[in-house]
């Protein structure tokens, strides 16, 4: 296997996680009073609007030849920073 199938195997099970997390928020947020329940549901569409971007960013990543895609793999990382950053933000939110 090589280091750019490693790699965005790596990022897609960390996105998996991600979105199982997105789904637990959203139990939450069903079950949330009505005030709570829509400042959780703009939270959780901040997080969807983040997973479509990590989504792009492997599409990219598996579009590009083995000798491009290191120069994309910084700017997925910037991306996932920013998806973990939110996630977890977002997360103590709803604790």
């Amino acid at each position: 296997m090589s280091k750019k199938e490693v790699y965005i195997e790596k990022l897609e099970a960390q996105l998996k996680e991600w979105v199982a997390k997105i789904d637990e928020l959203e139990a939450k947020a069903d079950k949330a009073e009505a005030d709570l329940k829509i400042k959780y549901q703009e939270e959780i569409k901040e997080l969807k609007k983040k997973r479509e971007e990590a989504d792009n960013k492997i599409d990219e990543l598996k579009q590009a030849s083995e000798d491009s895609w290191e120069e994309l793999k910084e700017g997925a990382e910037n991306v996932w920073k920013e998806f973990k950053s939110t996630i977890d933000n977002i997360v103590s939110k709803f604790k």
